[in-house]
């Protein structure tokens, strides 16, 4: 096994490589490296006096197939005491069925007919995964589930399990460059200094990486290049009381009804254990923006958080009919932060792997940018590009 292994990034991509990585004996030393002050990404909370938990990010994970049961094999081995429009946030007239939502894609494929597939194939395939969380999981029906303190609890313990098994962890350290070396490893430029690596594991946003390449690297870069994401608006939003004329998750908005608001989460209803302790009250998320974020609110870089939150409470009381002032809101605008599989995405991916390939590149592409934006597809790639990586060697 190589020396030396470099992470790129340290939201759940990243630190879900370093996992799969800290747990196999022959990898000798393993550096995550983060430009920003925290990991986890876009996987954050905020926990308030009273006990109330408010995501910014992603708020819960379905535990269904390999893929969702693989992750909850990976929380039980790390953190199984914290455990007690949606997606893409994109325009469905230019994504990609085949590389945003596989599962239809392939159910199409294989049966002639999305509801036909659907309902006939998928169970049984892949390999068996089991654990006493996984088992739990489809004893109960889980069909979504989340963390007590938050979804950030995810990342706080992963990196506590890294660091015991010697991982060396390094925040506010952006990549600057990246350059080939004579015997095929990396060069990294860092804001101080450099550090030498056999392999490289790329967990930052394809457009991110395209900018670090080489010039050797080009073909790669343009690849990279034209894979976009949007940005999105978060605001949460909490009330007095149960005042909620409906329950569920929450609800979607087409955009011919309201391009800006992409839906609302109930997350008072969908994880009432995260609700403040004492008196009732209702939680919500609005999620705005996406593709239509500079038709519908403006340039992301011009908005103000005011701006979000007024555009918040008017969908909120539209929708739902609440006038009340909120008795807590938070404003975060996440940008760059959903990238959009266009038609066409599954051929650059494809491309891609053929590159890394023929060119001997000792790098592995992992994250949202690829293969699917939830936290499962992340864990996931990491997974497999670990796994690829091992076997190679």
């Amino acid at each position: 096994m190589q020396k030396t292994v470099v992470v790129a990034g340290g939201g759940i991509s990243g630190l879900a490589a370093c996992y799969y990585l800290a747990k196999n004996a022959s990898v000798s030393k393993i550096i995550l490296l983060e430009g920003s002050s925290r990991l986890g990404g876009w996987l954050k909370s905020t926990r308030t006096e009273d006990g109330a938990v408010f995501e910014h990010g992603p708020r819960g994970i379905r535990p269904a197939g390999s893929v969702g049961k693989n992750t909850l094999t990976m929380i039980a081995d790390i953190a199984i005491d914290s455990l007690c429009r949606g997606v893409f946030a994109g325009d469905c007239r230019q994504l990609s069925v085949r590389s945003c939502l596989p599962a239809l894609y392939e159910a199409e494929r294989k049966r002639r007919s999305i509801i036909l597939g659907l309902a006939l194939g998928g169970e049984g395939e892949g390999p068996r995964i089991d654990s006493d969380l996984t088992r739990r999981a489809k004893r109960e029906r889980w069909s979504q589930w989340s963390l007590r303190r938050g979804m950030e609890t995810l990342p706080e313990a992963m990196e506590e399990f890294l660091r015991g098994r010697g991982v060396e962890i390094h925040r506010d350290t952006p990549l600057q460059r990246l350059e080939r070396t004579v015997d095929n490893c990396w060069k990294i430029t860092l804001p101080e200094g450099s550090v030498v690596a056999d392999h490289l594991i790329s967990a930052v946003p394809a457009q991110a990486l395209s900018r670090l390449l080489p010039a050797s690297a080009e073909p790669l870069a343009a690849e990279l290049r034209q894979i976009q994401a949007v940005s999105v608006g978060v605001v949460n939003l909490q009330y007095d009381g149960a005042v909620l004329p409906i329950t569920g998750f929450g609800h979607l908005v087409p955009s011919s009804e309201d391009s800006a608001i992409l839906g609302v989460v109930y997350d008072s209803v969908a994880f009432p254990d995260q609700n403040r302790h004492g008196a009732p009250s209702t939680r919500l998320t609005v999620m705005m923006g996406g593709a239509w974020f500079e038709k519908g609110i403006g340039e992301p870089d011009k908005v103000s958080h005011n701006q979000l939150l007024r555009r918040a409470s008017k969908a909120v009381t539209s929708h739902l009919g609440l006038s009340a002032t909120p008795t807590r809101a938070i404003v975060k605008l996440h940008k760059d932060c959903l990238p959009q599989y266009t038609v066409g995405h599954w051929k650059r991916i494809e491309n891609i792997s053929k590159y890394l390939e023929y060119q001997l590149l000792p790098l592995n592409l992992v994250g949202a940018s690829y293969e699917g934006v939830s936290v499962n597809d992340c864990i996931s790639s990491a997974q497999k590009a670990v796994g690829r990586l091992l076997r190679q060697q």
